[in-house]
This record gives structure tokens, sequence and C-alpha cells, in this order.
């Protein structure tokens, strides 16, 4: 299971980090408002830069699931890896399901760190 964390630098670019499966405890006890949201989409498809649309982290259930941010870094999910998502400003990141069949994810938002 990879945990990885996309987020936005000084730079205004989104970076990745690997986030040790230790530290996953302390994301997932700060649930926040909103909706948890199951997503299905029929792949392949691409959906170009974009920001995440709040803090979350999105555990894909279904499918292989590939970002990638400006700098040319890629990461690719499968089922039960975890993207936690807190790029919210600058750039953003590229999302895309490369192969046919359906991706099924789970998205949960998260509070403010503390």
């Amino acid at each position: 299971m990879k945990i990885i964390r996309v987020f936005a630098g000084d730079d205004g670019e989104s970076h990745f980090e690997e986030v040790p499966f230790a530290e996953m405890q302390g994301i997932v006890d700060r649930v926040g408002p909103g909706d948890i949201n199951v997503n299905r989409r029929e792949a392949p498809n691409f959906s170009d830069y974009h920001q995440a649309p709040r803090r979350q982290y999105v555990v894909n259930l279904e499918g292989i699931a590939e970002f990638e941010c400006a700098d040319g870094s890629k990461v690719q999910l499968e089922p039960g890896d975890i993207l936690v998502a807190e790029d919210l400003s600058g750039h953003g990141h590229i999302a895309r399901s490369p192969f046919a069949g359906m991706r099924t994810s789970l998205a949960v938002p998260l509070a403010e760190p503390n």
C-alpha cells in the first residue's frame, strides 16, 4: 500500500511526498466537514492541471490512477493506495486513468492541519 501526499510548494508548483503508514492515523483522525464521496468513472480518462477541490484523502478502490506534477514526476496508485490531496493553490496536478475499465475511489474531506 502506498500513501502519497500532493501539496503546493513555495514555488507555486505541486509536489509529491510519501507518507509513512505510521502517520496515516493522524491524517484520518482529522476528518473535516463535507460529504464523503464515492466516485466511479469509465477509463481511460484525463483531467488537465487542476488543484485539489478541498483537503481530502482519496482511497483508490478499483483501477489504476496516475497523477503528474509540472516537474514531470508521476505516481501510479493501485487499489488500496491513498492520495492525500492538499495542493489547494498553485499550478495543480494532472490526473488520469490510463487503462480501460472502471476507476472507483472514495474521497474523504480533511480538516485543516493543527
